[in-house]
């Protein structure tokens, strides 16, 4: 599938539908948790440069302390959710895979193996040991499994293969920011299938896409799998699992009358239909006056034209190795766009096949085009046929001029512009190329209809790696006729902070925040209004204990404290449900309060057990 709506909280297990709850089990013995005896350490106020909700809540509610820029402690609370994150992934991936642990250092020689080492750049923490050998700080574990599959695997019956792990990642990230969103440390899982064959690499992928649904559904997340871009992992084809939050920096574009999704650095669109300009003169390019005016909306203006027929022409050099002295030297790339379009980074890096690009300098903009900047366009230049042309300059056109005609363009020649410009008449590019952002409102390119841009968080990734780093690092088993073949890798990764803070992003108010059930650190609150009076403490005590004793996770809060505090507390914490027992114990009834919703039931003291038995499965 290339994409999907929203996923329907559709349950991996038989439970009620709008709780997609499953018994987890932990390493630890349930036991009466008190909150008087619990270090966590609420606040009335966000920390100063807290921007995003689940930033600003997850430090109110004691979850998380900053140790330094993109460096979190996980506090008590918050090292509980985490954990329930953790098992309900681990207990889904166990039923694809095989769980290992693989070091947070990596030597130097494995990531050179790969060709990551450089690339790379300052995003890699590099570090060196006693005896001056080079290693770095795990970003990404494909070289390490890898060298493990390159040692190991032999033979086409030793594969399918898929191993996973559950550990701490780094990342020199150069803005920190938005609190468990942008980090430096964190927590992720990872997972490589190793195939014999593209078809079995499609069963590999398809597993882990089933999986991730399943891990997401339980979690309590709304989400979009949406086509992604690949970007330095490399590969043919990559999804990412996407929630709307105005805390996401990434930008997903949607169709709500089909099931077409894509991030910005992949998405199409159709385009509504334009009217060319008609031919002046005989037809052949005609060169105009345009004294200075240099831009897009300067030329059309003074030329009484829509900026959707001028060519914009955007002048890069790309590095690319020479073929005599296998050095890395500047190569032009030229990309003509649409006069009102945007060219999206991710499409130019596929089109020039990864290589680095940067702006020309001035000088290098005179040597190619004999023009200052302002009046640029592709006459009269000898462009290369493809890529590997390596001795002329490169032009790619986007594909929204294809089929266009009598376009007006840079002249090449200070204050000159052309009309009649027709590619592939008047000019040959070395390809066609979709090179655009997408815009909001533009057609769905499967069924036509506006579509819409957000922002979003990516909590998990998948992608077919293809042969990038088996070929690289010499990967080999034997097929069934005793043919040495390399073996097809994908890679699926998903970041458990991220699911705690697009929960986070999700569910919140003014007050604080709810998590699902299945990821709360605890289900139940239960909160007596005053603790010195023996009944209300007896009455809190006993309905903990049974809820506690038919499998739920319980809180009690038997802190001596005004009701007031204990009831914001409540609201920040994330606890799904507080049971308030108060004035109404004597009529054997206690209020239950669902934090999403606010709504507060009455409920028997005798019947609590079974209220919650509609509401939430037992922990256990």
């Amino acid at each position: 599938m290339s994409g999907s709506v929203f996923s329907e909280r559709s349950c991996y297990h038989p439970v009620p539908k709008d709780l997609c709850v499953t018994p987890i089990i932990y390493n630890y013995r349930l036991t009466m948790h008190r909150w008087s005896q619990l270090f966590i350490p609420t606040l009335r106020e966000a920390p100063a440069d807290a921007e995003v909700a689940s930033h600003k809540f997850l430090v109110r509610a004691g979850y998380i302390r900053q140790v330094a820029a993109g460096l979190y402690s996980y506090l008590f609370i918050g090292q509980r959710s985490f954990n329930k994150i953790v098992a309900i992934v681990r207990q889904e991936m166990d039923t694809i895979g095989q769980e290992f642990y693989l070091p947070a250092l990596h030597p130097r020689e494995l990531w050179e193996a790969s060709g990551r080492w450089a690339v790379m750049g300052d995003n890699l923490f590099r570090l060196k040991d006693r005896k001056g050998a080079e290693l770095c700080l795990g970003m990404t574990e494909e070289e390490v499994m890898t060298d493990i599959a390159r040692k190991e695997l032999r033979s086409y019956k030793q594969l399918p293969q898929i191993w996973y792990q559950i550990q701490s990642k780094f990342r020199d990230e150069p803005r920190p920011k938005s609190g468990l969103l942008r980090v430096r440390q964190f927590l992720m899982k990872d997972s490589y299938s190793f195939d014999l064959d593209p078809a079995g690499l499609d069963v590999s992928y398809q597993k882990h896409r089933d999986v991730y649904r399943r891990i997401f559904d339980r979690c309590g997340l709304k989400y979009m799998i949406i086509e992604a871009h690949s970007g330095a992992m490399g590969g043919s084809q990559s999804e990412e699992f996407m929630v709307r939050t105005p805390a996401g920096e990434d930008q997903i574009v949607s169709c709500e009358n089909c099931d077409y999704a894509a991030n910005l650095e992949k998405a199409t669109s159709k385009l509504a239909p334009v009217t060319d300009l008609a031919l002046e003169g005989d037809g052949s390019p005609l060169e105009v006056h345009t004294p200075g005016q240099k831009t897009i909306e300067d030329v059309a203006r003074y030329l009484g034209v829509s900026p959707k027929n001028k060519i914009k022409t955007l002048a890069l050099m790309a590095a690319e190795k020479d073929p005599k002295t296998g050095k890395s030297r500047p190569r032009p790339v030229i990309l003509l766009m649409r006069g009102d379009h945007q060219m999206n980074e991710a499409k130019l890096s596929s089109a020039v096949e990864g290589r680095e690009t940067r702006p020309m300098e001035a000088k290098e903009i005179e040597d190619l085009f004999k023009s200052p900047a302002g009046f640029l366009g592709p006459i009269g230049i000898d462009w290369a046929k493809d890529m590997k042309d390596v001795d002329r300059p490169v032009l790619f056109v986007d594909k929204a001029l294809e089929g266009r005609s009598n376009l007006i363009s840079g002249a090449n020649r200070e204050d000159y512009h052309v009309k009649n410009i027709t590619p592939g008449k008047s000019f040959h590019p070395t390809a066609y190329a979709d090179l655009r952002s997408v815009s909001a409102g533009e057609g769905c390119p499967k069924c036509g209809s506006p579509l819409r841009i957000d922002t979003a968080v990516e909590i998990g990734h998948i992608f077919k790696l293809g042969y990038k780093y088996s070929e690289s690092m010499g990967a080999r088993v034997l097929d069934k006729n005793g043919k040495e073949v390399t073996p097809i890798m994908g890679s699926y990764g998903i970041g458990i902070e991220r699911i705690l803070t697009a929960a986070v992003e999700q569910g919140n108010d003014d007050n604080g925040f709810w998590l699902p059930a299945a990821i709360a650190p605890f289900e139940i609150v239960v909160t007596s209004t005053n603790v010195r009076d023996e009944n209300l403490k007896n009455a809190a005590e006993n309905i903990a204990q049974r809820l506690e004793s038919s499998g739920y996770d319980v809180l009690l809060d038997d802190r001596d404290e005004r009701p007031g505090v204990k009831f914001k507390d409540a609201d920040l914490v994330g606890i799904p449900y507080r049971v308030t027992v108060g004035r109404k114990v004597t009529e054997g009834t206690v209020e239950v309060v669902q934090r999403s919703t606010r709504e507060m039931t009455d409920v028997s003291i005798a019947a609590i057990t079974e209220y919650f038995q509609g509401k939430l499965r037992p922990a256990l």
